[in-house]
């Protein structure tokens, strides 16, 4: 049932990128992604595929508790920012990532108050979720 639910959340965010905005993965990405991403925000959205893009506006420490994590925080075209916690045991490292370089993303959305967190940006190694990735200087990374 969680799936039926997630589904319904979805629809009713891609609604948000209608009217005349281009889907992600084309040139309007950034907006219709942005806005997708703040109404995320705005309703405290949980467990929710999304995809969009930004600039990396600070890198972290990797998180070495549990499953390590690459860790960086992306600016999107709104102002909105985003913690990405890519994990480096599933996946490879995002290679030479620097402040101010391009970064785009399929992941999924947790809420939090300073924006939201992008996490399951690798492939899932059971099958049972789409696949996701980071994009960063022409490769990608899942």
């Amino acid at each position: 049932m969680k799936h039926v639910v997630v589904v319904f959340v979805l629809l009713g965010l891609a609604g948000v990128a209608a009217g005349g905005c281009a889907s992600p993965g084309q040139d309007a990405e950034g907006d219709a992604g942005d806005a997708i991403l703040a109404r995320a925000f705005e309703d405290r959205a949980h467990d929710l595929q999304v995809e969009g893009g930004g600039t990396v506006a600070r890198v972290l420490a990797d998180d070495t508790e549990g499953g390590r994590h690459q860790r960086f925080v992306v600016r999107l075209e709104s102002g909105q920012t985003l913690l990405v916690a890519h994990n480096i045991d599933l996946a490879p490292r995002v290679e030479d990532l620097q402040e101010r370089d391009a970064v785009a993303f399929r992941g999924v959305y947790e809420w939090n108050a300073e924006g939201g967190t992008i996490h399951w940006t690798h492939r899932d190694p059971d099958g049972k979720h789409a696949t996701r990735w980071l994009r960063h200087d022409g490769r990608l990374y899942e």
